[in-house]
């Protein structure tokens, strides 16, 4: 069986029990995880203890548990916590001493699919090069040797409390002198890993919650709910007159939001409020905000206004959260949601990203609608074109000619990004102009030749 290229942007994914997807895979990568830290661990016995999470699909159970086989047939402890957000696994494999934390989830894919993440002891993901090993022990077919017998065998065992631990770390990141009574909230958990978690967390600060995608069944995962489809919540939030409305993907790891009115803000928006607050407080560390190529020019525009820098790391959380550790930074995220609190979480956490934003709304009394006014954003918009093949887009002649007549007509007014998505077949089209009309013909030329080049 072929095993390489197991690891893209971030982590393992996949259709269920398709390669790379599969239960011998998942044996495999628990496997090569125990094998790492083996050795590694600080513990007195030296066996290392993975921490293992899953979201709410039906291919979560069959992964877990060959994870969990693998650990042990390596003579480590899995620890089981069920159902919880990807950020509260990088949360308990720091806060119970674990070597390493695995979260099984495909975050806003659809529920066929799924994927495997790895958190370190630290509660960051894991580096390049840790999972490059991780890897090569899988590929070399070395591990099959190196399996103990009888008492040397690891053990699994369920913590009952994770899911209490994560609330109340959570809750500690909202101000202890504040509450959030007197206020409605529309909370859609996308039927995902956060269906229990999130709403306690709310109500036990004294929020009205008004609950939505909270039944998972194992196939309704993101299924028209969640952060891929706001106008659940936005529908909802405007037939209760709801103070904000929150979406959440299917690993809580990003967050939409929606105002009081019924507008939809994406991740910059929110990122605009966080960095205006943090810096009014003294708070924001160096005065800048990392970002991604993908984050529009009206806030880049807007942070400049303010004195704020605007840094650019990679298109990826993974990327973010390594240029701020590197430089210092506290504030960070993506357009799509993914919001990093460096002093309060090692990842994006859709819920804490809530709270912060809730917390601005409470100490200056402002509507979300009107804390949203710090930022004009430009017109942009997106395509997907699904794709067999990746080629290089610099190799394609045509495409590379259409492009460049494209960036000149839309001048200084408007920019272009193309890239190939790093966990699904995609091919991602971002264009954004002051001047709509532009918009739509550069979308639409981009579309039609990468159409023909890439399938054709």
């Amino acid at each position: 069986m072929a095993y390489h290229k197991l690891f893209g942007t971030d982590g393992i994914r996949g259709i269920a029990n398709r390669h790379p997807m599969t239960a011998e895979i998942a044996l495999q990568v628990g496997r090569a995880v125990a094998c790492y830290f083996k050795g590694r661990s600080e513990r007195v016995d030296k066996k290392s203890v993975i921490l293992i999470g899953k979201d709410t699909r039906r291919s979560s159970y069959m992964i877990e548990q060959a994870l969990a086989a693998g650990v042990t047939s390596q003579g480590a402890f899995a620890l089981l916590v069920g159902p919880i957000p990807t950020p509260g696994v990088a949360f308990l494999a720091e806060n119970m001493r674990a070597d390493a934390g695995i979260m099984v989830s495909a975050s806003h894919n659809s529920y066929e699919y799924n994927g495997i993440k790895l958190f370190g002891h630290d509660g960051f993901k894991l580096p390049d090069d840790v999972e490059n090993e991780i890897e090569r022990l899988i590929i070399s077919g070395d591990l099959e040797k190196q399996l103990p017998v009888g008492e040397a065998l690891g053990r699994a065992k369920r913590i009952d409390d994770a899911m209490g631990r994560y609330v109340v770390h959570v809750k500690s990141s909202f101000a202890k002198s504040e509450d959030l009574k007197g206020f409605r909230v529309v909370l859609d958990s996308a039927h995902g890993a956060a269906y229990k978690f999130a709403p306690i967390v709310f109500s036990e600060l004294g929020a009205e919650v008004i609950e939505l995608g909270n039944t998972p069944n194992g196939i309704n995962i993101n299924k028209e709910v969640g952060a891929l489809h706001p106008k659940n919540v936005r529908s909802r939030l405007i037939e209760t007159r709801a103070d904000i409305g929150i979406a959440l993907d299917g690993d809580a790891d990003r967050l939409v939001l929606v105002d009081e009115l019924g507008e939809i803000l994406d991740g910059d928006q929110v990122l605009a409020i966080l960095a205006v607050a943090l810096k009014n407080n003294g708070r924001l560390n160096k005065n800048t905000l990392v970002v991604t190529p993908m984050s529009n020019e009206g806030l880049r525009a807007a942070m400049k206004d303010r004195g704020i820098q605007v840094v650019d790391a990679g298109v990826g959380d993974r990327k973010v959260v390594d240029l701020m550790r590197r430089e210092g930074y506290n504030l960070g995220g993506e357009q799509s949601g993914h919001i990093i609190c460096l002093d309060v979480s090692s990842t994006g956490d859709g819920v804490m990203s809530a709270l912060a934003v809730l917390e601005v709304m409470k100490k200056t009394g402002k509507k979300l609608s009107e804390l949203k006014k710090i930022v004009e954003l430009w017109p942009q918009d997106m395509r997907n074109i699904r794709v067999k093949d990746k080629k290089e887009l610099k190799s394609l002649k045509k495409y590379s000619q259409v492009l460049s007549d494209v960036e000149k007509n839309l001048g200084n007014s408007g920019r272009v990004l193309v890239r190939y998505s790093g966990t699904e077949p995609l091919c991602r089209i971002m264009v954004e102009s002051r001047d709509e009309q532009k918009l739509v013909d550069a979308l639409d030329a981009l579309e039609n030749i990468l159409v023909q080049e890439l399938n054709g």
